[in-house]
Parts: C-alpha cells; structure tokens; sequence
C-alpha cells in the first residue's frame, strides 16, 4: 500500500506533545507509536514523573 506524502497519518508524541507524521520503519507497528523519535522514547521517564 503506497502513501503520499500528503495523505501520512499523524498522531501526538506523548512526550512533546508535538505531531509527526507516519513513516516506512513504522509500518508494522503503527499502531503501537507513541514517540516521535528517539530522544523522545528515551526521555519518558521524565514524562511519567510529572503525571
């Protein structure tokens, strides 16, 4: 299944609280992204915390 670049699903990174886009590496799992990237993933505990 093939996505322009227009038409990618979005969602809320848990840690920012900033939209990113769906992308390739992430296709299998897609619906179990919660991060943005990397250094949001490693910096959740810091999220946690606050909560």
């Amino acid at each position: 299944m093939a996505h322009k670049k227009v038409n990618l699903e979005t969602k809320i990174c848990i840690t920012c609280n900033k939209p990113f886009s769906w992308r390739k590496k992430w296709e299998r799992n897609w619906d179990d992204v919660k991060y943005c990237g990397e250094k949001c993933r490693r910096n959740k505990l810091k999220t946690e915390i606050h909560e």
